[in-house]
């Protein structure tokens, strides 16, 4: 019934998907193939934010002589700026088209690559060269914000409205594929070739990104009056409460999990991280087309179901091994939990609303993992380390409640809409 609810919506915008450019004769509409030949670009986005995660904060604070406060900055300003710019991000996507918002996606990360080498042939200037850094972040949070969200809506209106759910799994495999490369990656280049070598490899790989993208076919942007933002944001933030509380388990783990193994004289945290990460991408191979079988919000269910098993074996953990196994069952149930919603958000509104929409569910994403910190730390301050993960087992038993409720409110109007169908002579 899901499955055949979720194709009705869709049949009103597949005519207009249709009209599209057609795809390389090398990939078939829809394959895997052609689908990562647009997440392509996430990939490359998020390499650009990856490369230089690792090393900025030690580079500001060690050498050139700043605070822990300014080290700390260097950092987080880049995801102000992405927080801000979503849904402008999405807006530019549904008004000039995904192509428009990836090309000046890629051009922004490239830039920001400029100003990291700026900022090391400035390193005599170290205010100068501070100053540099903080605006190629604020610039690379703007190239993410469009090169994401313009190469997820690019595929979607390529591939077609019926793969939305595997177009979003796939961008988001890229997203942590290029995070789990890039920050090693830059860690090495820096070692060696110095910051330079990160600002050069950066603005490299994004300009030839941005030919490969101006070579490839736009779509026909889909026809009708775009609805006011706050009317997209009405639609879709119940799905993006859902998503930002189910998003609580991985945010307390990342963040916490090292001090969670220190206070219980543990080793081994790292391997929390990577139990999470392989679980993560093995969920979202393995049961990529369950969203499309079953729905979003069936899908969102167990997965938040699953996470709230793992939260809470990582909650009552007396071993490294009940933490391992809790951290890798938490990754499998969140891995779905994106698309799912995503699913299920972008339906409530028009086509030609859908990249706004995808910025708005987004950024709960990003509150998030941003909000979450300064919130669990209050709690570990107040009942220990252990608590942090009942914070979050609560946080997702809270999003397990709206993803019922929405999931009712569905199921009743596509019963609605059934009775008011005239019936049959």
């Amino acid at each position: 019934m899901a499955s055949s609810t979720r194709r009705s919506a869709f049949q009103d915008t597949r005519t207009s998907a249709q009209t599209s450019a057609p795809a390389p004769a090398a990939a078939v509409k829809g394959s895997t193939l052609q689908i990562i030949s647009f997440t392509y670009f996430t990939f490359v986005v998020y390499l650009s934010i990856g490369l230089p995660l690792a090393i900025l904060p030690a580079y500001v604070h060690l050498r050139m002589g700043m605070s822990a406060v300014l080290a700390g900055l260097v950092i987080s300003i880049q995801y102000i700026a992405t927080f801000l710019s979503r849904p402008w991000a999405g807006r530019i996507s549904d008004s000039a088209g995904a192509k428009v918002s990836v090309l000046w996606g890629m051009g922004a990360c490239s830039a920001s690559g400029g100003l990291v080498l700026l900022a090391a042939g400035l390193h005599r200037s170290p205010w100068l060269a501070f100053s540099a850094l903080i605006v190629g972040r604020l610039v690379l949070g703007i190239g993410e914000s469009l090169g994401s969200t313009g190469a997820t809506l690019w595929g979607i209106a390529s591939a077609g409205p019926e793969y939305t759910a595997k177009v979003i799994s796939f961008n988001g495999i890229s997203t942590f594929g290029a995070l789990a490369l890039g920050a090693p990656l830059g860690v090495v280049l820096e070692q060696y070739y110095g910051l330079t070598a990160i600002g050069v490899l950066t603005m490299v790989i994004c300009a030839i990104s941005m030919g490969m993208a101006s070579r490839k076919s736009p779509v026909i942007m889909a026809p009708g009056k775009h609805l006011p933002f706050r009317d997209v944001l009405g639609r879709v933030a119940p799905h993006g409460m859902g998503l930002a509380l189910g998003g609580v388990g991985y945010s307390v783990l990342a963040t916490f999990v090292t001090l969670f193994y220190a206070s219980r004289h543990w080793n081994g945290a790292a391997l929390c991280l990577t139990a999470f990460g392989i679980a993560f991408v093995a969920a979202r191979i393995l049961f990529i087309h369950a969203i499309d079988r079953f729905g979003g919000f069936p899908v969102g269910i167990v997965s938040l179901l699953v996470e709230s098993a793992g939260v809470f074996l990582l909650w009552i953990a007396a071993s490294p091994w009940m933490a391992f196994a809790g951290a890798a069952l938490t990754g499998f149930g969140n891995s779905l939990i994106f698309p799912a919603l995503g699913v299920e958000a972008v339906e409530r509104v028009p086509m030609h609303n859908r990249g706004t929409a995808l910025g708005v569910y987004t950024v709960f994403a990003d509150v998030s993992f941003f909000m979450v910190g300064p919130l669990a730390g209050a709690v570990i301050g107040s009942f220990g380390y252990a608590s942090v993960f009942l914070f979050a087992l609560v946080c997702v038993f809270m999003a397990l409640g709206i993803v019922l409720i929405l999931a009712a409110r569905k199921a009743r109007e596509a019963a609605a809409r059934e009775a008011s169908m005239p019936k049959p002579l």
